[in-house]
Formats: structure tokens, C-alpha cells, sequence
């Protein structure tokens, strides 16, 4: 009967580790286990249909409205300008006002040009309205901040106009309206916005510490490796590497810089990541955003060789861009990166509140762990993307928040 007992208990347990394997090992929304997926058809947009279906500026879509952006306003360096020959830009004013728009929006218009020459052979995408300088919209418009664009196909053929929507969609607008027979509205979240990132949080440059002491490259992490991080009281240990919540080496992104004074550091990462702050005691640290750490405030960090976090003062914060970024996931959820304490998530200012959304990955982890421990060292990479249960949470999240706060009025602001 022992003998039985076990053999139930060794099923029951690889039928759960089974069921939350995903959680731990694959990531997405690269290829999953099974059958290969055909292409999915694409449905087009109906007309006055918009996905998703929340209001423009709420999480769930491209997130609220954060000023008016003019040519002498400090947030003008945020706009960019798009000289892609793939699209075409109306530019009624003669400005070039309607090619400046944020990076975060230049990456999907250029990712729905492509679609649009792959769809119709022979047809550009055209851009009617970009970046708005002469107050043209409704108060409170996305235009004024570089952050939606008016779109129709080269050749104006309204027939097309719900497939272009559909397009827009999969280019990852983060929300798209047919909004009239004569144009598509798409908009996105803005770069500095909590919402704009679910993860990517760190450039591939960054360093961490490793359990034998040597330091590497965030994008070098592996399944197996413990690397240097910080308990709930502040006391440093090692942690397992679980997962990373963003894994892509490509994309260019900015990045705030978070520099100390004596002794220096420079921490890199982007501002909807969670930084503790405080004197490093269970009841002195304090987890944040790093768009809102401010010079004068205190950073936690590590020289290598204390048991103990020390503060260290902030002396300057600014922004560089950089190409590729990741997000790692330890045990704890927290991880020193360039000798400073952060924590493992971002998007949700409440560090307890995300770390305990994984618990599922970590008990997944520690159950694989244990039944198959040569697992990590023979898993050295992970597929480039967002992980798929990250990426579930943010729309949970996304769906709870924005549900009782939806009203078919809030769209009356959107172009």
C-alpha cells in the first residue's frame, strides 16, 4: 500500500507540474507545445467599431492624457520624427508636424506600413493627421501629444478601410477606431506611462552578481542560475533566476539613467519599473516607480561583499536609448542590478501585490526543480517576447480596472 501511496503521489504531482509547466518555461507569444498554428484569418473592423473595446484613455487602451506638447515645451525632445518612404504623410500645414510623433508610436506605424504593402502590392499607408501644434482636436486629444495618428491607405480606397483597422490591431496600436468613412484613428500609450510597459525593464548591459561571485550580463541569465538579490528585511541572498517577464534582444527603447553620488552608481532601466527607496530596513524601503525617484532621494545598494544594504543619495536621473531589453524574474523578487535593489516587476506600484500574482511561476519552478534538477542547466534560452503569463496578468489587470470605468462618451475625445 506505501508503495501505491507514493506512486499516486508522484502522478498527482506531475500532473500539476504538468498543468503549470508554462507558467515556468515557456513564454510567449512566441510558438507554443503542440500542432503548428496556421496564419489566423483576419476580420475586418465594422465601421464605428474599436478595439479594445475601452474607453481611448483608460489602462486598457492608450492610457490617460498627460498635457499638451508644444515646440518650446520640455517634453517636445519626446517627439520624433518618422521619414519612413513606405508611408505617406499628408502635411497640410507644411510643417513636418505630422511625421513627429513618440518612438513608441513610430514603431507601430512602421510596423503597419509593412502590413499594408504585404495586404494590397502597390498601396502605401498615408498618415492625415499626426502630431497636432494648432489646437485642430478636442480638448485633451492624444495629437497633442504625439501619441495617435489619423491613417487611410495611398490610393483612398474606402473599401479597404476596415482591413486597415484589423491591421492596425495586429501592428500593436494600442487602440484603433474606424472612427469615420474617411479615416482610422490609432493611438498608444505614452512612453513615460505605467501602462506603456509590461516589461522590457532593463538594457541587456546591465550586470548582475552570480552565486560564484562572478558578474554577467542580464541578457547572459540562465535557468539554474542563483544570482544576488534582497530578502523583505533588506538582508542579502541569493536568489534562483525563474524566468525573464521580456526577453528582446532588438527593439531600441529609452531608459531612464539613475545616477548616485559618492559611491557612485548608475542604475539603467525604464520608468515603469519598481526601484526600492529608503534606508534599507524592513521598515525603511519603499518600492516606486523610477519616474518618480527624484535627486535627493535615497537608492539601496550593494558593494559585492556586505551582508547589509546601504542608501546611497540620487544626483542626477536622465534618459539614454538602447537596443534590446530584459526583465528578469528571481525567487524573491527582487534582484541587485549594477549594485542596486530593485524589484523584479513593473506596471503595479505595489511590489507584495505583483510578486504575489507569481507565485504560480514560482511554485511551478520549485516543483520542477525538484523533480527534474538537471532541467535548468540543459535550458539556456528563452523566446524572444513577452512572457505569455506576464502578459495575461497585464490584461487582467487592464480588464478589471477598466471595466466600470468604461462609457461610450469617452470616446468623444478621440481625434
Amino acid at each position: 500500500m506505501d508503495v501505491r501511496l507514493h506512486l499516486k503521489q508522484i502522478a498527482f504531482l506531475c500532473f500539476i507540474c504538468f498543468f503549470l509547466t508554462p507558467c515556468g518555461l515557456a513564454c510567449g507569444p512566441g510558438r507554443g507545445h503542440g500542432k503548428r498554428r496556421h496564419p489566423k484569418k483576419l476580420t475586418p473592423l465594422a465601421y464605428k467599431q474599436f478595439i479594445p473595446n475601452v474607453a481611448e484613455k483608460t489602462l486598457g487602451a492608450s492610457g490617460k492624457y498627460e498635457g499638451k506638447i508644444t515646440r518650446n515645451s520640455e517634453r517636445f525632445k519626446e517627439l520624433i520624427p518618422n521619414y519612413n518612404p513606405d508611408i505617406i504623410f499628408k502635411d497640410e500645414e507644411n510643417t513636418n508636424a505630422d511625421r513627429l510623433m513618440t518612438q513608441r508610436c513610430k514603431d507601430k506605424l512602421n510596423s503597419l506600413a509593412i502590413s499594408v504593402m504585404n495586404q494590397w502590392p502597390g498601396v502605401k499607408l498615408r498618415v492625415t493627421e499626426g502630431w497636432d501644434e494648432d489646437g485642430h482636436h478636442f480638448e485633451e486629444s492624444l495629437h497633442y501629444e504625439g501619441r495617435a495618428v489619423d491613417i487611410t491607405t495611398s490610393d483612398r480606397d474606402k473599401s479597404k478601410y476596415g482591413m486597415l483597422s484589423r491591421l492596425a490591431v495586429e501592428a500593436g496600436f494600442d487602440w484603433v477606431y474606424y472612427e469615420s468613412k474617411a479615416h482610422i484613428h490609432c493611438s498608444v500609450k505614452a512612453e513615460n506611462s505605467v501602462a506603456a510597459k509590461s516589461g522590457g525593464c532593463f538594457p541587456g548591459s546591465s550586470k548582475v552578481t552570480l552565486a560564484d561571485g562572478r558578474s554577467t550580463h542580464i541578457k547572459d541569465l540562465k535557468l539554474g542560475d542563483k544570482v544576488l538579490a534582497a530578502d523583505e528585511k533588506g538582508n542579502i541572498l541569493f536568489s534562483d533566476f525563474i524566468m525573464f517577464m521580456d526577453h528582446d534582444p532588438t527593439t531600441r527603447r529609452q531608459f531612464l539613467v539613475i545616477e548616485t553620488s559618492e559611491p557612485y552608481k548608475k542604475l539603467t532601466l525604464t520608468a515603469a519599473h519598481l526601484v526600492f527607496i529608503g534606508n534599507g530596513t524592513s521598515t525603511g524601503m519603499t518600492a516606486t516607480f523610477a519616474s518618480n525617484v527624484k535627486p535627493g532621494d535615497k537608492l539601496l545598494v550593494s558593494d559585492g561583499t556586505r551582508e547589509t544594504l546601504t542608501s546611497v543619495t540620487v544626483k542626477r536621473i536622465y534618459t539614454e536609448e538602447h537596443e534590446g531589453s530584459y526583465a528578469p524574474v528571481t525567487a524573491l523578487g527582487t534582484i541587485i542590478v549594477d549594485q542596486v535593489l530593485v524589484s523584479c516587476y513593473a506596471v503595479i506600484e505595489n511590489h507584495k501585490w505583483a510578486h504575489w500574482a507569481f507565485a504560480p511561476v514560482r511554485l511551478s519552478h520549485a516543483l520542477m526543480t525538484w523533480l527534474f534538477p538537471a532541467l535548468d542547466s540543459n535550458v539556456t534560452s528563452q523566446e524572444d517576447g513577452v512572457h505569455w503569463y506576464s502578459n495575461m496578468l497585464v490584461h487582467v489587470g487592464s480588464w478589471l480596472l477598466d471595466r466600470d470605468s468604461f462609457h461610450p462618451l469617452g470616446i468623444s475625445h478621440s481625434s
